[in-house]
């Protein structure tokens, strides 16, 4: 089943012209990587996909079943409760203990059931391997644990798609390679999931087809 379909697509900003003819195909299990400078066009087409953008000049544009070229306002919700995201500094609540940001997710997204929110968290912490640090506040965990945490959170809803927003970039390389390790599972799961990374190691230790954000252009690229 293809989750995301883009065809012959500009994508800009206030009539700026970002990147021009963006084709792009994403089926359910893909992994697939985004690179690229920085200011070349990477969190533009990420937030085309999240529905952050109008998008106007475009032959097909679908995620998850929504036809983002007539998106009407109210659907936003609905397309972004299909998709988890994972930032690079993680985004965790500081004032909260690691329960209650995940709880809060769940709150805020229509679950008010006590046993079902338990059961949840339970599940998602123990796919991502932590299971001691509930009690816990995020700047009483390491790097690595935080991020894990993010992961955590990102997938709460069973969403169709992970978006990971240079996950391993604020992480030292053992830590890195722990959550490599981890997005390969989920992949191996059936999620599906779009990366955008500077980490060559991250992308050399995982399977899924490379494209690239450069002088307006968006390409995939071969790998070496």
């Amino acid at each position: 089943m293809t989750l995301v379909n883009i065809i012959n697509t500009d994508l800009q900003i206030d009539q700026k012209k970002i990147l021009e003819n963006v084709n792009f195909e994403l089926k359910e299990g893909d992994l697939k990587f985004l690179i690229g400078k920085t200011g070349t066009g990477k969190t533009t087409f990420i937030n085309s996909i999240f529905g952050n953008l109008e998008i106007k000049n475009s032959d097909k544009f679908e995620v998850l079943g929504f036809n983002l070229k007539n998106l009407n306002e109210k659907e936003i919700p609905n397309l972004r409760r299909k998709i988890g995201f994972v930032f690079q500094d993680f985004k965790l609540l500081n004032d909260r203990s690691i329960y209650d940001n995940l709880e809060f997710v769940l709150k805020a997204t229509g679950n008010n059931n006590k046993e079902e929110i338990d059961e949840k968290i339970q599940r998602v912490l123990n796919l991502v391997g932590i299971d001691n640090s509930l009690a816990k506040f995020p700047n009483e965990l390491s790097g690595g644990e935080q991020q894990r945490i993010a992961i955590a959170r990102s997938i709460l809803n069973n969403p169709e798609l992970i978006i990971a927003d240079e996950p391993t970039g604020n992480l030292d390389p053992e830590t890195s390679l722990e959550i490599i390790k981890l997005f390969q599972r989920l992949n191996k799961l059936g999620t599906s999931m779009i990366i955008a990374t500077h980490d060559y190691n991250l992308m050399l230790k995982m399977k899924g087809k490379i494209y690239k954000c450069e002088d307006g252009k968006f390409f995939e690229v071969e790998r070496k």
